[in-house]
């Protein structure tokens, strides 16, 4: 005579056999204990099906190609920590700047890092203010507009073009320093960008206006030099490339906003490339 049957075997979940569960996930109907299981919109899904439902959702665009990761500016803020760090830096090593600032001389000598490396060096706390000040009131709209990336080159190219227009014009017993060229190359954006998406701009005309008259009143009325060629180089190159970020057709807008950065490249390098020529020349003479 034979016993009573056994009691069916519980099923257990896919990932942790040892677990049993009653619980199907919705999408490819495994089992899956509470471990395992995430909210969906109807039901429940297991891990895997949730991570590959994301891989699928596009992620959110600017209107100019850029992608917006998340609300908050990150690169703006970033960029003032790395500001402020380095400023923190040249008050504990006393010749941080006669290392780094942008020295024609040691440029033509070789040490071209001193065109990044000075946009990032401040000469005392009121210069890295006023800069930091205006990076975190237009950095924040301009990131958002442009997407991270674009910001990111953007704010690069601005004060690259400042950097070479020091070394091109400005006196040879004169070491700059300063974000100025980045954040004028802001200002211009900020201008182009908001005429692109008809926002009221007349603020930052008034501001690049007020800060070209500093630039070049102050040094007339008094012994503090202040580099109108990384302003103005800023400035300049801040609105081209915004221009070419914006206003290209949708179809070759990446092509062009990628040759636009590269030409400008090219171009700051063969400028670079013959200024030194001519100072090494000069100096050999």
């Amino acid at each position: 005579m034979s016993g009573p049957p056994s009691p069916p075997t519980a099923p257990t979940c896919y990932r942790h056999p040892g677990r049993p569960t009653y619980v199907r996930c919705n999408r490819c109907e495994r089992y899956i204990c509470g471990d395992c299981m995430r909210s969906a919109a109807v039901g429940h899904q297991c891990v895997e099906c949730v991570r590959a439902g994301a891989r699928t959702i596009r992620q959110p665009r600017t209107r100019f190609g850029g992608r917006q990761r998340s609300a908050a500016p990150v690169l703006t803020y970033a960029l003032i920590a790395i500001n402020v760090l380095a400023f923190v830096l040249q008050l504990a090593a006393g010749n941080l700047e006669r290392q780094l600032a942008l020295w024609p001389p040691a440029v033509a000598d070789g040490q071209y890092y001193r065109l990044a490396t000075s946009a990032f060096l401040h000469y005392g706390a009121t210069h890295l203010v006023f800069n930091m000040w205006a990076l975190y009131v237009v950095g924040p709209p301009l990131e958002s507009w442009l997407g991270r990336l674009r910001f990111g080159a953007l704010y690069a190219m601005s004060g690259l073009g400042g950097s070479v227009l020091v070394y091109l014009v400005s006196p040879l017993d004169t070491a700059t320093a300063g974000a100025s060229g980045a954040i004028f190359g802001l200002f211009g954006a900020t201008f182009v960008v908001g005429k692109r998406l008809a926002v009221d701009v007349r603020w930052v005309v008034v501001v690049i206006a007020i800060n070209l008259v500093f630039t070049f009143l102050v040094p007339l009325m008094s012994s503090q030099r202040i580099s109108w060629q990384a302003h103005v180089g800023g400035l300049v190159t801040g609105g081209l490339v915004a221009a070419a970020y914006v206003y290209p057709p949708r179809q070759r807008r990446n092509m062009i906003q990628a040759a636009v950065t590269a030409t400008l490249v090219v171009l700051f390098a063969a400028l670079v490339w013959w200024r030194t020529a001519e100072l090494l020349a000069e100096f050999s003479a």
